[in-house]
């Protein structure tokens, strides 16, 4: 592990607020922050989309199975301790493929003793193996949640449909897919990007919102639909500043 270098997984954790960071990714970060200020209350917004979307799923849609791609590093209300908050029972299984981000989450992501949780070292560009590796540890009789959060931004365009595609087309009917990437939808944080980009370990880009959309083909979406993050059910009649965030989210049902 080089912490001399800016880590994408824990410049994201120092902007949620975490402490799984170094040095180098908070000066990554705080570069970011001159051009995108407000890059930390955009992580908050995809924290809570996801809080909100499991708590749905679990309670609402009777979901006590969830794969999750992408897991980044371990901060507070991960995908296990929001399920497992409400259905203690839950199995959640992460996957990554960076050693760091699996070496922290063995450590950090502790479930109930009730409950499952489990971690697949693999890379979500080969959903074959992830798929392969998941069936050993849930039941793919039954229905589960597929967690793709803010993840698919690394991925290179071409390949994110086959990837969905098929992830999604091993689910068992009445299984559900929670999804919320970026758009390219606001020109200064585009900007920002780019510049970023230059220089990241790990580049992630913003796309259409036709385009996320497109990835929901074939699935029954939820209310209130594909939006931005802070609208998706907001806790409140108030869903914050910067309610039309560049992002779009939502939660679909394979029929």
């Amino acid at each position: 592990m080089d912490t001399s270098v800016p880590h994408s997984a824990r410049v994201w954790n120092y902007w949620l607020g975490g402490k799984d960071n170094y040095a180098a990714d908070r000066e990554a970060g705080d570069q970011f922050l001159q051009n995108f200020p407000e890059v930390p209350a955009f992580a908050r917004q995809g924290r809570g989309f996801l809080m909100r979307a499991i708590t749905y799923l679990v309670r609402d849609a009777g979901i006590r199975q969830f794969l999750d791609l992408g897991t980044g590093m371990p901060t507070a209300d991960n995908t296990h301790e929001v399920a497992q908050a409400h259905a203690p029972e839950c199995t959640v299984v992460y996957v990554d493929n960076d050693p760091l981000v699996l070496t922290h989450a063995h450590a950090l992501l502790v479930g109930t003793p009730e409950g499952t949780t489990d971690y697949i070292h693999a890379d979500i560009r080969d959903p074959e193996t992830i798929i392969a590796a998941a069936r050993e540890r849930l039941d793919f009789d039954r229905p589960l949640a597929l967690v793709l959060m803010g993840v698919l931004g690394h991925i290179d365009a071409e390949e994110v449909p086959r990837i969905v595609r098929t992830l999604v087309d091993a689910l068992p009917s009445g299984s559900y897919l929670a999804m919320w990437d970026g758009t390219d939808t606001d020109p200064g944080v585009m900007a920002a990007l780019e510049e970023y980009n230059t220089n990241a370990p790990l580049p992630y880009r913003h796309r259409s919102p036709e385009w996320i959309t497109a990835l929901f083909d074939g699935l029954e979406i939820v209310d209130p639909g594909l939006v931005p993050c802070p609208r998706w059910r907001p806790n409140s009649p108030e869903v914050g500043t910067w309610a039309d965030a560049p992002s779009l989210a939502g939660v679909a049902r394979k029929p």
